[in-house]
């Protein structure tokens, strides 16, 4: 029996070994899903991505910037199927104000160097995900909250 602790060692794992996840957002009162590349800050309480301007995400963020974002270990494909996790973060993002985007742009490009010119462009926007909550989910049916008020790490 794992603790809550190693659990969320486990989450920490995925979102510092995992350079991709699925975003969703709402289009109009449906699901509306995309690939991006993210980082996380070492407390896990914001995670960042970049999307160009003229795209159905960053309408559907300047819309409602209610998102989720799942970030799982199928890459290793020598797993076992019950040794897949994912893990989902829910919160809210809303677009990197000019003032700290320089910061978050040189942290963002620490881990996606090979995104360099998409991130420079002054069409991209870098967006910060508030976490309020994650949800790991293990063995298909063994499902852990942390809820970020609560959440020390």
């Amino acid at each position: 029996m794992t603790t809550d602790a190693e659990e969320w060692q486990l989450v920490l794992k995925l979102l510092n070994e995992q350079s991709f996840g699925v975003l969703g957002t709402n289009h109009k009162g449906h699901p509306y899903a995309s690939l991006v590349a993210f980082t996380v800050t070492a407390e896990a309480r914001f995670l960042y991505f970049a999307t160009t301007r003229a795209t159905r995400k960053y309408l559907n963020l300047a819309a409602d910037g209610q998102i989720s974002l799942l970030v799982d270990n199928r890459t290793s494909q020598a797993l076992t199927l019950y040794e897949a996790a994912a893990v989902t973060a829910y919160g809210s993002a809303t677009e990197v104000a000019v003032a700290e985007h320089a910061e978050v742009l040189e942290s963002y490009l620490v881990r996606h160097p090979q995104l360099q010119s998409f991130v420079s462009s002054p069409t991209t926007a870098i967006f910060r995900i508030e976490v309020e909550s994650y949800h790991l989910v293990q063995r298909f049916q063994n499902v852990t909250e942390f809820r970020m008020n609560r959440c020390t790490g």
